[in-house]
């Protein structure tokens, strides 16, 4: 791995933001099915301020799980969310097709 894609890597982020003394959740998709726009292993880590770096969705769903790690931050329990759309939904809001997303957040240290 370059230099530049470890600067990069969410996890080499949290490495980082957790010896600068933040606090940090880490994001990871355990699961997909259909469509989805990451795939399994990718990472999303959030700092107690909010801060953001690596994408386990987009859009809203991402907004969700921000929200989400937040509250993890604030219990230390993890937390296994799911998000998905039906094909018949998919199809009425523009979408070729469904899909669904298991992502598993956790407080690091």
């Amino acid at each position: 791995m370059t230099i530049d894609m470890q600067t990069r890597d969410p996890l080499f982020i949290a490495e980082q933001w957790t010896s600068q003394g933040r606090a940090v959740a880490v994001a990871t998709v355990v699961e997909t099915w259909g469509s989805a726009p990451r795939p399994v292993g990718s990472h999303l880590v959030i700092d107690a301020e909010g801060n953001f770096e690596g994408s386990v969705s987009g859009g809203c769903v991402e907004g969700a799980v921000i929200t989400e790690a937040l509250d993890v931050l604030q219990s230390g329990e993890a937390k296994m969310l799911e998000f998905g759309v039906a094909d018949e939904t998919a199809w009425r809001v523009g979408l070729s097709c469904g899909g669904k997303i298991r992502v598993y957040v956790e407080r690091l240290g």
